[in-house]
């Protein structure tokens, strides 16, 4: 028997880890186009620009907030931000611009 709950949780533990990942997006649009670079990792996160919209892959587990400021402190304000599938308020971006100041 607790062979047979050890399976069933490590089953639901590797199906949790496929979930979380596969619909997560990450992207950020940012408030001056004109400062985006073509191609640049953030904390794991390679970010690929073009026309002041950026998108990434990869990236280390961390909330969207501080990634948001970790972003923000390298690229310049946002307008929009998603990471790994969590998109942040039109609050939660203005706080972030101005705490990655």
């Amino acid at each position: 028997m607790r062979i047979i709950a050890l399976t069933l949780a490590l089953s639901l533990a590797a199906a949790g880890g496929a979930f979380a990942q596969p619909g997560a997006s990450t992207s950020l649009t940012l408030a001056n186009g004109a400062s985006a670079p073509g191609k640049v990792i953030i904390d794991g996160a390679v970010w690929k620009c073009a026309d002041g919209a950026c998108v990434a892959s990869g990236g280390k587990s961390q909330t969207a907030d501080r990634a948001c400021r970790r972003v923000v402190a390298r690229l310049g304000a946002v307008s929009a931000f998603r990471w790994q599938g969590e998109t942040l308020s039109e609050e939660a971006v203005t706080a972030c611009n101005v705490a990655a100041r």
